[in-house]
C-alpha cells in the first residue's frame, strides 16, 4: 500500500442541501420559468448563511436550471428555442440508445419495475394528481431504462441533462396540460412493451426517438414568439395548469 496520505472526506454541505431544496421546489412548481431566485429571501427560508445560497444557486446554474450574473437577477430557466433544440436533440439520441442497450440487457424484475411506473401514471392520472407527481413518474421510468442499459457513462450522460429535461417539460405541460396528460400513459405502456419484445428492435429505436421529438415539436410550438405558437394550433391548449 503507498504511504501517499488520502485526503480527508468530507460531510455534505449546506451548499448541496440549498440545491437539492430549491431544485425541488424548482420541480414542484413553486417557481415557475422565469421566476427570480432572491438570495436573502432563500437563506431565511432556509435557515442558512447567504454564502450557502450562493454556493446552492451556482450547483443549480451548472445543472442548467437557473440563470444568473453580474447586475443581472437570478432567475429559473425559461427555455429558449435554442435551449430546447439542444437539450431534446441530446435527449433523443441518449433514449435511444439507452433504449436499444436495454432491451438486450433488461432482466425481468426490471421489466417488471417498468409495467409498475406506467401503471402508477396511469393510478396517478386517474386520482388527478397533480402535473410534478406525474412528471417525477415520468422520470423515474425513464431513470429505470438507463439503470437497466447498464452503461454507466451513458447514465452519467442523461443526468447531464436531466434536470434541463425535467425543468422544460413542467414548461411544456404548463402550456400543453390536455396534450401531455392525453398522452403520458399510452407512450410509456409501449415504450415498455416493445422493450420486453426483443425482435422489436426497429420499432424500439423509432419509438425512443419520436417519444423525445414529439415533445421538442410541441414545446418549440407553444413558446411566445415561436413560429406555430398560436395556443389555437395546439389540441392541448384549452386547459392550462393550475
Amino acid at each position: 500500500m503507498s504511504d501517499l496520505p488520502l485526503m480527508k472526506a468530507t460531510r455534505r454541505g449546506l451548499a448541496d442541501e440549498v440545491a437539492d431544496r430549491v431544485r425541488e421546489a424548482i420541480f414542484d412548481g413553486h417557481f415557475p420559468p422565469g421566476s427570480p431566485l432572491r438570495e436573502t429571501e432563500l437563506a431565511d427560508s432556509l435557515g442558512v448563511s447567504r454564502g450557502a445560497v450562493r454556493e446552492g444557486i451556482a450547483r443549480l446554474e451548472r445543472e442548467g436550471l437557473v440563470r444568473t450574473g453580474w447586475h443581472r437577477p437570478t432567475t429559473v430557466v425559461a427555455a429558449t428555442a435554442d435551449d430546447v433544440e439542444e437539450v431534446y436533440r441530446v435527449r433523443a439520441a441518449l433514449d435511444r440508445l439507452a433504449a436499444a442497450t436495454a432491451a438486450r440487457r433488461a432482466t425481468p424484475a426490471q421489466l417488471d419495475e417498468l409495467d409498475r411506473l406506467v401503471e402508477s401514471m396511469a393510478a396517478a392520472l386517474a386520482d388527478g394528481a397533480g402535473v410534478p407527481h406525474l412528471l417525477a413518474l415520468d422520470m423515474a421510468f425513464h431513470d429505470q431504462v438507463y439503470a437497466t442499459a447498464g452503461n454507466r457513462r451513458l447514465t452519467d450522460a442523461w443526468q447531464a441533462v436531466r434536470s434541463q429535461v425535467f425543468l422544460f417539460q413542467l414548461q411544456r405541460v404548463a402550456l400543453a396540460r390536455g396534450q401531455y396528460r392525453a398522452l403520458v400513459v399510452d407512450e410509456h405502456r409501449e415504450l415498455a412493451r416493445l422493450l420486453r419484445d426483443g425482435g422489436a428492435k426497429e420499432e424500439l429505436d423509432r419509438l425512443a426517438g419520436e417519444h423525445v421529438d414529439s415533445a421538442r415539436r410541441s414545446l418549440l410550438a407553444l413558446l411566445p414568439g415561436e413560429a406555430g405558437s398560436d395556443p389555437g394550433n395546439d389540441p392541448g391548449v384549452a386547459r392550462r395548469e393550475k
